[in-house]
C-alpha cells in the first residue's frame, strides 16, 4: 500500500483573528539552479499530477508526428474551460487528421468554466465540451501522423501512451511508480512531487525544440490553456515568462523562465487556497500579483481570509 501523508498546513481559513479552517499538503520551490528554495510536507509524497502534465503529454505528441500551429498546440496541453474558441479548435485538430468528434474517447462533461457551464444550461454533457477534448483530439492526431491505431489510444500499453511515459520519466529523471486512469479516461502517472517539480522545470529550461515549443505555446496562448477568468490564464498574462498548470485534486504547477519552479498539492483536493499560496509561492521569488480569492464575511463586512502559511520560519 502506497503511504499517504496530510503534509503541513499551506493556508488558513481565519474568522474574527481565529483559525477556522486549515488546507495541509505538500509544496516545493526549487531556485533557478535546481535547488531547494522552500519546502513544506513532504517533496518525495507519490502524486497524481493529473493535468499539471500536459505540456510533457503534448511533448511526446510533437516528437511522434503532431504538427500544430501555437494556439492548437496550446489547446492540446490545455485543461480549458470549454468556450466555443476550445470546442472549435478541438474539432480543428481532429479534422486535421481526418477525424471527427465521435473519434473522441473522453469522458462526457459540461464546460468546466463557471460562465460557460451556466451557459450550457440543461444542455447534456458531450465528449467536445469536455475539459480534456483538447488533449484527446491531439492524441488521436498524432495516432494519424505516427500510423498508430485510434481505436485503443487510451490503452497504457499504446505506442502513443509509451512514448508518453517516456517522455515523462526523462524529464522528472524518475521511474513511474504506478499507472491508473485520469479522470478523462487516459493513462495516469504515479511519482513523487519533487520529480513533478524537477520535470516542470527541465521541460521549463529545456533547448530541446519540441520542449521549447510547447511551453512558449502556452505562454503566447494561455486563454486556450485555461479559459477567460481562470487563475492561469491571467497570471500568465500578467507575469513575463510564466508558465502555469493546475490538475484536478488540488494540483498546481508554475515555472519562471529562469527555471524557479513552485509546485504543489493540496490534500484534501480542494482548490479553496490556490490562488493565496500561489501568489505566496511567487512573492517568495519576488514577484507580487494580487490575489483576488473569496474573502470571509460576516453578513456584509468582511472579518476574515485566506492566508497562506509557507514561509520560512
Amino acid at each position: 500500500m502506497i503511504k499517504f501523508s496530510p503534509g503541513e498546513i499551506l493556508a488558513e481559513i481565519t474568522r474574527s483573528g481565529v483559525v477556522e479552517s486549515i488546507h495541509t499538503g505538500h509544496l516545493v520551490l526549487l531556485d533557478s539552479d535546481g535547488s531547494v528554495h522552500l519546502s513544506k510536507g513532504d517533496p518525495t509524497q507519490l502524486t497524481y499530477p493529473r493535468s499539471t502534465i500536459k505540456s510533457i503529454q503534448s511533448s511526446a505528441m510533437i516528437r511522434s508526428g503532431l504538427d500544430l500551429e501555437p494556439r492548437l498546440l496550446a489547446l492540446v496541453s490545455s485543461s480549458h474551460s470549454g468556450a466555443a474558441m476550445h470546442q472549435e479548435g478541438a474539432l480543428e485538430i481532429l479534422a486535421s487528421a481526418g477525424l471527427a468528434e465521435k473519434d473522441l474517447q473522453n469522458a462526457k462533461d459540461k464546460p468546466l468554466g463557471d460562465d460557460e457551464r451556466r451557459a450550457w444550461g440543461n444542455q447534456e454533457p458531450t465528449r467536445l465540451a469536455m475539459n480534456c477534448s483538447g488533449k484527446h483530439a491531439g492524441m488521436l492526431a498524432t495516432c494519424v501522423a505516427a500510423g498508430w491505431p485510434t481505436a485503443n489510444y487510451l490503452d497504457p500499453a499504446h505506442p502513443l501512451q509509451l512514448a508518453i511515459k517516456e517522455e515523462l520519466e526523462n524529464l522528472t529523471s524518475e521511474k513511474v511508480a504506478l499507472t491508473s486512469a485520469d479522470g478523462c479516461g487516459a493513462p495516469l502517472f504515479l511519482f513523487s512531487l519533487m520529480g513533478l517539480a524537477r520535470g516542470m522545470r527541465a521541460i521549463t529550461i529545456s533547448t530541446d525544440p519540441v520542449h521549447q515549443r510547447v511551453v512558449q505555446a502556452c505562454r503566447d496562448f494561455p486563454e486556450m490553456v485555461a479559459g477567460e477568468k481562470r487563475l492561469t490564464t491571467r497570471l500568465m498574462r500578467e507575469v513575463p515568462g510564466l508558465f502555469m498548470k493546475e490538475g484536478a485534486e488540488g494540483v498546481e504547477v508554475a515555472t519562471l523562465a529562469d527555471g524557479r519552479t513552485i509546485v504543489f498539492k493540496f490534500s484534501d483536493g480542494s482548490f479553496r487556497a490556490s490562488e493565496t499560496v500561489m501568489a505566496a509561492a511567487l512573492a517568495e521569488f519576488g514577484i507580487d500579483v494580487a490575489d483576488t480569492s473569496e474573502r470571509i464575511y460576516g453578513g456584509s463586512e468582511e472579518i476574515g481570509s485566506i492566508r497562506a502559511c509557507i514561509t520560512r520560519e
